[in-house]
């Protein structure tokens, strides 16, 4: 009996081997607001702020020819950045407007409001973030 217990116990720990696996986002856009730094009693920092991704397309019976009209679709991001030089640099230089390349992990969690109402919110948390030059703007 004994040894079909040990047997049992090591194939329940062999399966219980952590596959790897992979949670990685990178984002293109434009920032939505100027940064904010937010402390939690008892928490390190963090500095947040939006991002603008648009998705564009043609639609119509003729888009092989790339004829009809153009769609576009936005959808904002709520960036937070935790690591420290990281944290401080996007609070510092991160502006309303700036083009930036942004490369983390997406994170659900769940908050309650000031109402008492248990919310879900999605988040990136980056992990380097890329200053990109407007050239729009430079020519001005």
């Amino acid at each position: 009996v004994l040894r079909q217990f040990v047997r049992h116990e090591s194939e329940i720990a062999s399966s219980l081997i952590l596959e790897r696996s992979l949670n990685r986002v990178q984002l293109l856009g434009r920032v939505g607001q100027d940064p904010v730094m937010r402390q939690v009693e008892g928490k390190n920092p963090v500095t947040i702020f939006s991002l603008a991704t648009n998705e564009m397309w043609r639609s119509g019976e003729n888009e092989v020819y790339q004829m009809g009209d153009v769609s576009q679709k936005t959808t904002w991001h709520r960036i937070s950045v935790f690591r420290p030089g990281l944290r401080d640099v996007a609070y510092q230089y991160v502006k309303k407007g700036s083009r930036i390349y942004v490369e983390g992990k997406v994170d659900y969690g769940e908050y309650t409001d000031k109402n008492n109402v248990r919310r879900q919110a999605t988040t990136i948390i980056a992990d380097n973030i890329i200053f990109l030059s407007d050239q729009t703007k430079e020519k001005v």
